[in-house]
């Protein structure tokens, strides 16, 4: 379960943006809107706290934006709100590269309980974004992703819907250079394939690209399986597998593949697997952390679980 808000963003510490910031500080503060149990309860949502932020000094100049909890996510409500509000505004955030939609722990909302939407409107609204991240699966949506100036993507999910992984995979970034999804279980709407990775692991589709990471995985070995002719390889710096549930078999299949050599880094921690499969990736001679090693449980007739990072 995710326990903390994001302390820091786009480079930046992040700050809870209270009536009392009636000028604000962008070049050192990336400011977080959350509409608390307080305001909810008085009647206020998200419209109200994004207005006191509009009328704020020195608002022109906000580069990074979080977005935690825009009122009654426990109640299932959608962040329609967030991306209408932001779109209809967004004239007066011409600077906005960096922007978090969904930073919630887990006591403000499961991470598989929140409920997104379609995001396709901020491609051509922030024509200057150059990081989006985005926590939650349910209702998400991307359309047809074509942005010329975005470097990072995250989505962290329990439950990655497949379609996601489709859009993704049609998307135009010239300029991408970090890509992370989290594709969670099936139990919670992750029923992502490997097959269905395929051409995310393809050379060329972000020619910039550097980081990849395919994390929170039910099917991690499978990925790792997939990767043995995986092009993309060839060019990223670092191949993130963590917070899955990594076993034996797919880290063998990752110290087998040669392609890995190429890597400055292989991340894998939180994992299931054995002290004897970890010591197989020595031989690619790169920087692997293998750290945070986790045990199947046993539930009952001999039949053994492991778990991802988020699920619920």
């Amino acid at each position: 379960m995710i326990s903390d808000n994001l302390d820091m963003f786009a480079g930046k510490p992040v700050k809870d943006f209270t009536t009392a910031d009636t000028t604000l500080s962008p070049v050192d503060t990336a400011y977080r809107l959350r509409v608390d149990w307080e305001r909810h309860d008085k009647g206020q949502g998200f419209v109200d706290i994004f207005d006191e932020l509009l009328a704020a000094g020195n608002v022109a100049a906000l580069d990074a934006l979080v977005i935690g909890d825009w009122g009654g996510t426990a109640e299932g409500n959608g962040a329609d709100v967030v991306v209408e509000s932001l779109v209809a505004q967004r004239a007066k955030l011409p600077k906005l590269k960096a922007l978090f939609i969904g930073d919630m722990t887990s006591e403000e909302s499961e991470i598989s309980w929140i409920n997104q939407t379609d995001m396709s409107p901020l491609w051509s609204a922030f024509p200057n974004l150059e990081e989006l991240g985005i926590r939650g699966g349910e209702g998400l949506q991307l359309g047809r992703p074509v942005h010329s100036k975005l470097k990072k993507l995250t989505i962290e999910a329990g439950g990655l819907p497949p379609s996601v992984v489709d859009e993704l995979s049609a998307a135009v970034f010239p300029l991408l250079e970090h890509l992370e999804i989290w594709l969670g279980t099936p139990d919670y709407g992750g029923d992502t394939t490997a097959d269905q990775l395929s051409p995310l692991l393809e050379a060329g589709r972000f020619p910039k690209l550097m980081y990849l990471g395919i994390r929170n995985s039910e099917i991690a070995d499978d990925i790792a399986a997939a990767l043995a002719e995986a092009s993309v390889l060839d060019h990223i710096e670092v191949l993130d597998l963590s917070l899955g549930t990594l076993s034996d078999a797919g880290v063998e299949a990752l110290a087998a593949n040669d392609k890995l050599k190429r890597l400055k880094k292989l991340d894998i921690h939180h994992h299931y697997a054995s002290d004897a499969a970890v010591a197989k990736l020595d031989r690619l001679g790169i920087e692997v952390d293998a750290s945070e090693q986790r045990e199947s449980d046993d539930i009952g007739d001999g039949e053994m679980h492991r778990y991802v990072y988020a699920a619920e």
